[in-house]
C-alpha cells in the first residue's frame, strides 16, 4: 500500500475550486488528509467534493479579499477538524491584460487586493492558528514563472507574484522559529480555466505556448505536476525547507529561453 503523506493533517486550499487548487485538493485527499476547499465559485466547489466522494473533504465560501471571511475561514475549520496543518494560499486571478501604459488603475487595485493583500491575510491567519496552538506546520504560496522576471505575464499579475516571494520570505523569516515553514510553488504556463479565460486560449494552445518557451522538451506542464510539489511542501518530506521558491516551470526561470531559441535555430 503506498504511503500516505498528509495521514490525519488538516488543509485549506484556496482557489480550490478549479485548476491548480482543484488538482491540489484531489491530490491531499489522496494522501489522507482532511481538506477545505475554499473559492468563491460555489457551486464548482460543491462540484468538486461531490466528485471526490470523501468525508474528508468539504467546501467552504471565502474571498480572500475580505479579512472577515479569511477570519471565519480558519475558525470554520478549527471547528470542523480540529486543527490546521497546512494552509495552501493558492487563490488569485491573472487581472487585466493591460501593458503598463494603458493600466486602467481600478483593475491593478483589484489585482493587488486579491493576488497580493489577500495572500498576506491568508498567511497572517493561518500562521496566527499555528503559532497559538504550537503546530508545526506548512504554509505555501502560489507563485508563478512571474515571480522572478518580466513579460511573463500581464503588468499587475507580474508585481503581485513578485510581492509573493517576498511574502514567503518575510513570513518564513518571523514563523520559522515557531517551528512554522513557509514555501512557494512557482510554476510556468498551465492550462487552467484561469490562464484559458485571460488569453482566450483553449488548453491545447496554451500548453503548446509553455511548452515551446520551457527547457525541458517531452513534457506538457499540467496541474497534477504543481500539485505534486505542493505535496511535497506540505508534508513531513520538506520538514527542514523553509522561506524556499520551488519552480516547477522545466528551467524557464533559470534560461534566456530567447537566447536558446536563437542558438538552435544557428546550429541547424
Amino acid at each position: 500500500m503506498a504511503k500516505l503523506r498528509l495521514h490525519g493533517k488538516v488543509a485549506i486550499i484556496t482557489g480550490a475550486a478549479s485548476g491548480i487548487g482543484e488538482a491540489t485538493a484531489r491530490l491531499f485527499v489522496e494522501h489522507g488528509a482532511f481538506v477545505v476547499i475554499a473559492d468563491i465559485q460555489d457551486a464548482l466547489g460543491q462540484k468538486v467534493v461531490s466528485s471526490i466522494d470523501s468525508d474528508k473533504v468539504v467546501y467552504k465560501h471565502c474571498d480572500i479579499s475580505d479579512e472577515s471571511q479569511v477570519e471565519e475561514l480558519i475558525s470554520y475549520t478549527i471547528q470542523k477538524y480540529g486543527s490546521l496543518d497546512i494552509m495552501y494560499s493558492n487563490a488569485g486571478i491573472m487581472g487585466s491584460s493591460a501593458r503598463l501604459l494603458e493600466m486602467d488603475m481600478a483593475s491593478f487595485d483589484k489585482s493587488i487586493a486579491i493576488n497580493l493583500r489577500g495572500a498576506v491575510l491568508v498567511v497572517k491567519y493561518a500562521g496566527a492558528e499555528m503559532v497559538e496552538n504550537k503546530i508545526r506546520g506548512s504554509i505555501i504560496c502560489t507563485g508563478s514563472v512571474s515571480a522572478t522576471a518580466g513579460a511573463n505575464g500581464p503588468f499587475g499579475y507580474t508585481v503581485c507574484k513578485h510581492a509573493i516571494l517576498g511574502i514567503v520570505r518575510a513570513a518564513a523569516s518571523e514563523l520559522g522559529k515557531h517551528g512554522i515553514r513557509v514555501n512557494c510553488v512557482s510554476p510556468s504556463g498551465v492550462a487552467t480555466p484561469l490562464s484559458c479565460a485571460t488569453y482566450n486560449s483553449s488548453a491545447s494552445e496554451v500548453e503548446m505556448f509553455s511548452a515551446t518557451m520551457s527547457g525541458l522538451k517531452g513534457i506538457i506542464l499540467k496541474t497534477e505536476h504543481v500539485a505534486e510539489a505542493a505535496l511535497f511542501l506540505a508534508s513531513d518530506e520538506s520538514l527542514y525547507i523553509n522561506g524556499h521558491n520551488l519552480a516547477v516551470d522545466g528551467g524557464v526561470s533559470t534560461m534566456n529561453t530567447g537566447l536558446a531559441m536563437m542558438q538552435d535555430s544557428f546550429m541547424k
